[in-house]
């Protein structure tokens, strides 16, 4: 029997995950979420509802800021991994919090490395995000292309995997950094583009296009990042690895909101804003990477993919 510690577990990605590793027969999870109101916590507290008689999970209610509250955890059980998906999210609301995101993304993992290192944990697997490239990488983004964060949240997540690397190399821990691209599905967060643009559109508002709606992003569906969540988990790392996942495609903002309306059967109204400060114009993961050592490949196109979200978008209650 495996034992996973997966912070964030209540979150979007991290829910996903917990369902993925509690499918299989040979593994518990413990989840630790703070059920912060960045969003409501009763939509976190959902996203687990569907596990609540498992005794194969254990989800207990701390900030990763907490060093008593996560040693106490973390010196309760042998976990076999650890992946630390907890973070402050979200480029623009950085830009105002920029303090309190290195508090949470910065210091928040460096206590949870320290704690990783103090208890042996084999195995650390870092959520970071495609936004670490800045704006001068060239497509598509490789791993080892330098690093230029444009946003608070983007130098917050890359002073994470440089803590990790460090840690990696100082005490021989094994880390794979997993740089996710746009991910979207079932349960993204309310406030990310997909699941805004569905719930201003079937209201008939109109959805914030900033700039001159020319930028592109590589969606990436929340399934394919699950398979190289699980993948990473059983890559048997030389020490430190950086891993891009998406899906290689980029895809014009235009056109995401030409395949909301038709799966919506409903015509946008565009409200055209201001650029931005902190926004990438365009991201593209090279996957070669993930392909080679993750067996990792992506599978939901955005058309198939935005079908699927707005199945289980329509489901919920008023469409929320």
């Amino acid at each position: 029997m495996q034992h996973i510690l997966v912070t964030g577990g209540a979150g979007f990605i991290g829910s996903h995950l917990v369902d993925r590793l509690l499918a299989q027969q040979d593994t518990c999870v413990t989840v630790i979420d703070n059920f912060d109101d960045f969003y409501n916590p009763s939509i976190k507290r959902a996203n687990l509802a569907q596990h609540a008689a498992n005794p194969g999970l254990e989800v207990i209610e701390a900030d990763i800021r907490d060093t008593g509250k996560l040693e106490h955890v973390v010196s309760a059980a042998r976990f076999d991994a650890v992946v630390h998906l907890a973070a402050r999210a979200g480029i623009r609301p950085s830009l105002d919090q920029a303090p309190l995101y290195a508090e949470v993304n910065i210091q928040g993992t460096l206590k949870l490395l320290e704690l990783a290192r103090r208890f042996s944990l084999p195995r650390f697997i870092l959520g970071s995000s495609s936004s670490v490239y800045g704006t001068h990488t060239p497509s598509p983004f490789r791993e080892d292309a330098p690093l230029a964060p444009i946003s608070p949240y983007a130098a917050t997540k890359a002073s994470a995997e440089m803590f990790a690397h460090v840690y990696s190399r100082l005490y021989d821990m094994q880390v794979v950094c997993l740089r996710f691209f746009t991910v979207y599905g079932a349960r993204q967060r309310p406030d990310l583009a997909i699941h805004k643009f569905a719930r201003l559109i079937t209201a008939g508002r109109p959805i914030p296009i900033y700039g001159d709606g020319s930028s592109e992003r590589d969606y990436t569906y929340i399934d394919d990042i699950i398979d190289g969540v699980m993948a990473a988990l059983s890559y048997d790392s030389t020490r430190f690895e950086i891993i891009n996942l998406g899906e290689s495609r980029t895809v014009p903002l235009h056109y995401l909101i030409e395949l909301l309306e038709d799966a919506l059967g409903t015509n946008a109204v565009i409200e055209r804003l201001p650029e931005q400060p902190g926004d990438m114009p365009r991201t593209h993961a090279d996957i070669t990477k993930a392909e080679q050592l993750l067996g990792y490949r992506p599978s939901t196109a955005i058309e198939a993919g935005i079908r699927k979200f707005i199945e289980w978008f329509e489901r919920q209650p008023l469409g929320a």
